[in-house]
């Protein structure tokens, strides 16, 4: 199996501008070598963690998705981060994931941020999404679900790589760091995080602290407080080898968890 270069992409996020966000994040893909495969960008990345659904909202066949697969394209690169999505009457915070193919899969968030009333403008997901990437599993999660490990749950070595797109404060960033390393410890999964910088409309600090775990919990990237594009190698080697060696994820416990697949 080959091993997988995945971009991650830490940045401000102007508030409640889509087409300034698409500009610096268009800027910000440029540099991006070929040996590429995936690019992850924040949640909400058009508008930041906005309430304000009914204005900031896209459909499938908007700007923001129409943008995504056009990158995919002219990169070869897969891409992901989450949109606004209106879906007739209700608003979805819902993960795109562009291929360079034009084929897009989606993930709905499903643990919606009740601090904030999220869940009172956005309407849960039901569902889990995987995709596969050169033969790796990857699997989507976004913000919030982080805290939820039963949602998280690697059953039977289902996903090789979680995703977290977030908006996480910087205030409760010892959470998100800690949570990211149990996360792919229990699972035995490399567990990807990528979060916003700056201060957005509400007056909330980001502090980053974008990260890249290993199935061991051995931080192979962390960036704290600023904008930045890294490209890191995942090795399909490594964790092949430790889900070998400690195979713990044959012991867990399958029959009390309670969420579709």
């Amino acid at each position: 199996m080959q091993d997988l270069n995945i971009a991650l992409i830490q940045t401000e996020l102007a508030w409640e501008d889509a087409n300034k966000n698409i500009d610096t994040l268009e800027t910000l893909l440029t540099p991006l070598g070929e040996t590429t495969d995936l690019v992850v960008l924040p949640e909400m990345f058009t508008s930041g963690f906005t309430m304000n659904a009914s204005d900031n909202s896209q459909t499938m066949d908007g700007p923001g998705v129409i943008w995504m697969k056009k990158m995919a394209k002219e990169k070869n690169v897969d891409i992901t981060g989450s949109i606004i999505i209106r879906d007739k009457d209700r608003f979805f915070n819902r993960l795109i994931w562009a291929k360079p193919s034009g084929i897009v899969y989606t993930y709905d968030k499903k643990h919606l941020f009740r601090y904030a009333g999220e869940h009172r403008v956005y309407t849960p997901g039901k569902t889990l999404t995987t995709i596969e990437l050169k033969g790796w599993k990857l699997r989507p999660f976004i913000c919030y679900d982080l805290r939820f490990p039963l949602w998280v749950r690697n059953i039977n070595n289902q996903y090789d790589v979680a995703v977290f797109i977030a908006n996480w404060p910087k205030r409760r960033s010892a959470h998100w760091r800690a949570l990211l390393t149990a996360r792919a410890i229990e699972n035995q999964a490399y567990v990807i995080g990528v979060n916003r910088v700056g201060m957005d409309g509400n007056g909330l600090e980001y502090s980053g602290d974008s990260s890249a775990i290993d199935p061991l919990g051995k931080v192979l990237f962390h960036s704290n407080g600023e904008c930045v594009v890294q490209t890191l190698t995942l090795s399909w080697r490594e964790i092949e080898d430790y889900r070998k060696a400690f195979p713990a994820w044959m012991d867990a416990d399958t029959d009390i968890i309670a969420h579709p697949l």
